[in-house]
């Protein structure tokens, strides 16, 4: 057997925020060994080159200097030499994201992919990795918390720790620091909750809730006694800060960012919307240990972390689990079915909003993720679709045409998917949803993926949702922050809303951030970029644009002063209706007995979920 590939990690300058990273092996390749960094991270699909963040290299054996050159962006190519065969380097750390690495004097956060070399050639062999605390009476306090196993390691603490390859080394994220921690069981299996920042978190409250969406996850799939989850400790390692969203995935944990206003606070009764935030985001993390980590697209068998992975499937491996994220809040009880259709609304405001919608594909969204979803600019609002939110629109239109028009459900579907692709480490095919769902309904789906999926006909959602006792209403934005979701003012408490066809920024100038299709502003060429100084001859601001629009009627003609570059010009302007592009959903209440059931049993999952035949 091959001896192991063996790492040592030290937060050697918090100050500096660098990180020393030392990678041992005992039999390089007589030729010269070549090391190799990832230039992407799984999860999120965008060439990042972390290689750029490596400040120092130097390689040596047997006390003695080894040349070390590099041969492209990611590699490096030692001398020939007998062996052992140490590679340093120093990495800075302050991405403070969820995809990178982090370091001060607070804490230290690391993703496998910003700080572990991979020997060339050696992928396939176990890891040994010892974590060290950084040096000093002031870190003595600090903990460490990861899902990665651990080998002479104290709960929390610090030490050895191992993988099976270096696939499993990267894909355990590191939190170290005084972080805040929070315990629970759910499915049998044991929890863990850091939060590092400062917050005021009810962690009493937090860990309960937490308990209840992962439970209702574990069982969804099939819990014990009918399959064990795919892991025995789970950790949510949480940053609080200012004003922060978002998450990656990872196979026994999840790296989360958040605002700290997001998080319960002591003696909170009902759950604030920010608070929902959170509880979505941690839940469409969790869906992931199934959904993308185990049942992977067969593109992703395995990853090459080299280049770009191609697959048109995102909008299922996220798209599906944006589904369910909030799905699994009602399902467990945390919020109401009116709080969940209040969501959904908010979600399709999203897609309505953008013209990306009639141009893009949900598959043609996910294999271009690498260009375009990842790569945003001011007309992606014109030019892409996102395959979280319409991927879920598209799921939740299927999910509802099988339950009215089939036994099967798209509960269902995902539970073949887990025995026939996750449990097994077959990789999903490129129709897999379809072929799947297709068997276990009977129905001829051939045309729903063909408009839906590969095609950018509207989603006829109001049809879809009629048949399970709701209803969907259209109207005008009420302002930028409007999301949707809620019913708004009535027509007789505001005049009706001009529309410029144009977004601009929240405060301070009024700087046009994105340009709207076939609008008044993209009619009267106006673009992004540019500062709207007055309207009509008076001075406007972010803050006052739209009161000031709002005093024409529909159709006038107005004057748009603006700076381009350094260049004032002006801009004759004919304002629009506010388009309706706002949704929010009612629960009819004299839906007839059999919608209600069909809603019933659609939010409320059936006690024992069903398995696949053999």
């Amino acid at each position: 057997m091959s001896a192991p590939v063996r790492y040592a990690l030290i937060p050697r300058s918090p100050e500096a925020h660098l990180f020393e990273v030392r990678c041992s092996i005992d039999d390089p390749a007589p030729d010269g060994q070549s090391f190799r960094l990832p230039t992407w991270i799984p999860g999120s699909y965008l060439i990042r080159e972390f290689a750029k963040h490596i400040v120092t290299m130097h390689a040596e054996s047997n006390g003695q200097p080894v040349a070390i050159t590099k041969t492209a962006k990611d590699t490096w190519r030692c001398a020939p030499c007998a062996g052992p065969l140490i590679v340093t380097c120093e990495v800075y750390a302050w991405d403070l994201s969820v995809r990178g690495a982090h370091l001060d004097r607070t804490h230290a956060f690391f993703n496998g992919t910003s700080v572990f070399l991979s020997p060339v050639g050696m992928e396939q062999r176990a890891c040994v990795v010892d974590i060290a605390r950084p040096a000093g009476a002031f870190y003595s306090g600090w903990r460490l918390i990861t899902s990665l196993p651990r080998i002479d390691a104290p709960p929390y603490g610090f030490g050895l720790f191992r993988a099976a390859d270096y696939d499993e080394l990267i894909d355990h994220p590191v939190e170290m620091g005084t972080f805040t921690l929070g315990t629970f069981e759910a499915g049998g299996v044991k929890h863990g909750v850091a939060i590092t920042g400062r917050h005021d978190c009810d962690m009493q409250r937090l860990t309960a809730d937490l308990a209840r969406v992962c439970r209702e996850q574990i069982d969804f799939f099939g819990g014990a006694p009918n399959s064990t989850p795919p892991m025995d400790y789970y950790a949510f390692l949480t940053t609080a800060l200012g004003d922060a969203h978002g998450g990656l995935e990872h196979r026994a944990s999840t790296a989360l960012v958040c605002s700290r206003d997001n998080l319960p606070r002591a003696g909170m009764q009902e759950p604030t919307e920010n608070y929902i935030d959170f509880l979505g985001l941690a839940s469409h993390e969790y869906f992931h240990t199934w959904n993308v980590k185990r049942i992977k697209p067969a593109a992703f068998m395995p990853y090459d972390l080299t280049r770009e992975g191609y697959t048109r499937q995102l909008w299922i491996f996220e798209g599906f689990t944006s589904y369910y994220d909030n799905l699994m809040l009602v399902r467990c009880g945390l919020i109401t079915a009116e709080t969940y259709i209040g969501l959904l609304g908010q979600d399709i405001t999203k897609v309505l909003r953008g013209n990306g919608r009639n141009k893009q594909s949900v598959a043609e969204s996910s294999f271009d993720a690498w260009i375009k979803y990842y790569r945003q600019d001011e007309n992606a609002p014109n030019a892409v679709v996102s395959y979280y939110v319409k991927g879920a629109l598209v799921a939740l239109l299927l999910d509802l045409r099988l339950r009215r028009e089939s036994a099967a459900t798209l509960d269902d579907v995902m539970r073949a998917f887990w025995q026939r692709f996750g449990q097994t480490g077959i990789g999903v095919p490129e129709d897999g949803v379809r072929r799947i769902a297709t068997e276990l309904s009977g129905l001829d789906l051939t045309d729903f993926f063909a408009r839906y999926v590969d095609g950018t006909d509207e989603l006829p959602l109001a049809d879809a949702l009629a048949a399970f006792g709701m209803e969907l209403h259209l109207r005008p934005a009420e302002g930028n922050k409007d999301a949707g979701g809620k019913s708004g003012k009535t027509a007789k408490d505001s005049a009706p809303r001009q529309w410029l066809g144009a977004r601009w920024t929240v405060g301070g100038d009024a700087r046009i951030t994105h340009v709207f299709d076939g609008g008044p502003a993209q009619d009267a060429g106006l673009s992004a970029g540019d500062v709207i100084v007055a309207w009509n001859g008076l001075k406007v601001s972010a803050g006052n644009l739209q009161s000031q629009l709002d005093r024409a009627p529909t159709g006038a003609r107005g004057y748009a002063h603006v700076f381009r570059r350094d260049e004032l010009m002006t801009f004759d302007v004919v304002l629009g209706a506010a388009p309706l592009d706002t949704c929010w959903l009612t629960l009819r209440g004299d839906a007839p007995a059999a919608a209600v059931a069909l809603r019933d049993a659609w939010l409320r999952r059936s006690a024992v979920p069903q398995t696949e035949s053999a």
